[in-house]
């Protein structure tokens, strides 16, 4: 079919852009009513991302930028976030992977430093990734079983509940059940480590050993701060040394489910509303 005489390919490509910007800004803030205004910072925020019809090209530039850019949807489903770490497939290869990621809030991240992250994971001994594993294969109802069992336990009032990471790491070790010898978390106090690990238990439904079956690592290397790290000069520059694990509060964000490398992460629950999740925490 011919394009008709009077068509504009300029405002035919505005108006898709805008369609499918807008459709994508709603998505994410689908916890916030109509088009945004100023009444919370998330409205404020949408009122800004939203193209409208009177802007210039400057303008859906800095929308753009503000939501793809600095909220960072742009991250979304990125692949190099996901899966396992490791180099050679170690023995439980074939049975799910459950990763919980937490971060540290915003507000609280250090000028010039790195945001803190950490990722914790299990593998889930009971079902297998495929039809063709030892175990059952699991299913998206299995799935939707432990994501809400998540929703219960990492949720407090609508926010990930919160744990302090340190200079302490905290192994705890039950192969049968998922925990490989060798996985740890950084904490600052042993109490940290027993309410992540009792939790991850609970969620996937295996007994937690104890805190007994909870090994400390305490070095006599202190946690260190932008201050204390020091810094190096290069190339006449002065910079940041690396801060050896810092104390700080690392928030409960998302938590999914690798089934290999063949198809993408299953997200159970995240509460950054970047990616699509099996149940709402809103």
């Amino acid at each position: 079919m011919p394009l008709p005489d009077n068509f504009s390919p300029f405002e035919h490509l505005q108006q898709t852009y805008k369609i499918e910007f807008n459709r994508r800004v709603d998505r994410y803030f689908r916890d916030v009513e109509g088009n945004g205004d100023l009444t919370s910072p998330r409205a404020s925020l949408k009122l800004a991302c939203r193209i409208d019809d009177n802007d210039n090209d400057a303008m859906m530039n800095m929308r753009r930028s503000l939501f793809f850019d600095v909220i960072g949807y742009s991250r979304k489903n990125l692949a190099v976030v996901y899966g396992s770490k490791f180099d050679t497939a170690p023995p439980v290869a074939g049975h799910p992977q459950l990763f919980l990621y937490f971060s540290q809030d915003g507000a609280a991240q250090p000028t010039n430093e790195p945001l803190l992250e950490h990722e914790k994971s299990c593998r889930l001994m009971k079902f297998s990734c495929s039809s063709e594993g030892t175990k059952p294969a699991i299913t998206k109802v299995d799935m939707t079983a432990i994501a809400n069992e998540i929703k219960t336990l990492f949720l407090d009032n609508k926010k990930g509940i919160t744990y302090t990471t340190g200079n302490k790491s905290a192994s705890y070790t039950d192969p049968d059940n998922g925990f490989a010898k060798g996985n740890y978390l950084l904490v600052n106090a042993k109490t940290d480590a027993v309410n992540i690990y009792s939790k991850m238990c609970n969620a996937i439904d295996v007994p937690y050993r104890g805190d007994s079956h909870i090994v400390l690592n305490d070095p006599d290397k202190a946690s260190t701060t932008t201050a204390t790290a020091g810094k190096t000069t290069i190339l006449g520059t002065q910079r940041n040394n690396r801060r050896y694990r810092p104390v700080a509060v690392l928030r409960f964000r998302y938590a999914y489910i690798s089934l290999g490398n063949l198809i993408s992460p299953v997200f159970l629950i995240d509460t950054t509303l970047r990616n699509q999740s099996l149940v709402k925490w809103l």
